[in-house]
C-alpha cells in the first residue's frame, strides 16, 4: 500500500481563474509524475490584498467556480486530490477557509474549515487580523483514503498540538497541513513545527505551501515539505512554484509509534 505523494507549491494573485488554471496544469503534472495523493496549498484560488477583497471574490459552495473544475479534474487524472482551502462564503458576512478533498470520481470526501484564525501583529506595518472575515471552523476532522485516515488541518492550526494528538489517537497516518505561512515566521518556526507535529504523533506531514511575492505584495515563505513520521524531512520546495514528490509507506507511521507508543502514555493530572 505504498504511494507516491506530491505537494504543489504555488504562488496564487487575485485572478481566481487564472489560479485554477495554475493549480491544474501543476496537478497534472504531479500526477504524470507518479502521484496518486496530490496537495495544494492554503488559499490556492485567491491571495487578496485583504479581508475585504477575498470576500467580494468569494461565492457560496454552490456557486465555487473550483469545486467543479477540481472534481473534473480528478476524475481525468484517477487521483486523490487535497485543495488546500478555498474561500467560501458562509453566513454572517464572512468565508469559511476551507480544505475539500477529493476522491478520484470526483467526488468531495471530506471538508476541513480552518479552526485556528490567524489575528497577529508582527511588526508595525505587518498585521493580521483573519478573524474579521473568516468564521472559525469547529470540528475536527479526518478524510478517507485508500492509505488510512488523513487528519485535516490548515496554516496556523500547526501551533496547537492538542488538535494534531486528538487526530493522531483517532488513528490517522498523517497530517496535512496546507499554509501560506508569512517570511518572517516561516523562517522561524515552519520547519520545526511541522517536525515537532510528526514526531510527537508518529505521523507524516503534508504541507504545501504559498512561496514568493504575490501580486498584492504579500511575501509568503514556501519551502513546502513532505516529512517522515520520524521527523525526517522527505522532500522540500525552494520558494517558486513547482512540484515535490515522496514514496510513502503508511506502515512507518505504526513502526514509529511502536517504537515510542507515547499515544498511549499520557496521562490525566492535576493544576494548575
Amino acid at each position: 500500500m505504498t504511494f507516491r505523494a506530491a505537494c504543489v507549491q504555488l504562488r496564487s494573485g487575485e485572478d481566481v481563474t487564472g489560479n485554477i488554471q495554475t493549480a491544474s496544469a501543476l496537478i497534472r503534472e504531479a500526477a504524470a509524475g507518479g502521484a496518486k495523493f496530490i496537495a495544494t496549498p492554503e488559499n490556492t484560488t485567491l491571495m487578496a490584498a485583504d479581508g475585504g477583497a477575498k470576500l467580494a471574490a468569494c461565492f457560496d459552495e454552490a456557486h465555487d467556480a473550483a469545486i467543479p473544475a477540481f472534481a473534473a479534474l480528478v476524475k481525468d487524472l484517477g487521483v486523490h486530490l487535497l485543495i488546500g482551502s478555498l474561500g467560501i462564503k458562509v453566513d454572517g458576512g464572512k468565508t469559511a477557509n476551507r480544505s475539500y478533498v477529493f476522491a478520484p470520481d470526483g467526488t468531495v470526501t471530506a471538508r476541513y474549515s480552518k479552526i485556528h484564525l490567524f489575528d497577529v501583529t508582527l511588526s508595525g506595518s505587518e498585521r493580521y487580523a483573519e478573524s474579521d472575515t473568516v468564521a472559525g471552523g469547529g470540528e475536527a476532522v479526518i478524510a478517507p483514503t485508500p492509505w488510512g485516515g488523513l487528519g485535516l488541518t490548515i496554516c496556523y492550526d500547526v501551533r496547537f498540538p492538542h488538535l494534531y494528538r486528538r487526530l493522531a489517537q483517532s488513528g490517522v497516518f498523517a497530517f496535512a497541513v496546507p499554509a501560506a505561512f508569512t517570511v518572517p515566521t516561516g523562517e522561524a518556526h515552519w520547519h520545526v513545527l511541522l517536525r515537532a507535529r510528526a514526531i510527537e504523533n508518529g505521523a507524516f506531514v503534508f504541507a504545501p505551501a504559498q512561496g514568493g511575492t504575490h501580486a498584492n505584495g504579500r511575501k509568503t515563505y514556501g519551502h513546502s515539505l513532505i516529512i517522515g513520521p520520524w521527523g525526517e524531512i522527505l522532500a522540500e520546495a525552494g520558494t517558486d512554484p513547482g512540484v515535490i514528490y515522496a514514496e510513502i509507506d503508511p506502515k512507518a507511521s505504526a513502526a514509529a509509534r511502536a517504537k515510542l507508543p507515547n499515544l498511549l502514555h499520557g496521562r490525566d493530572f492535576a493544576g494548575p
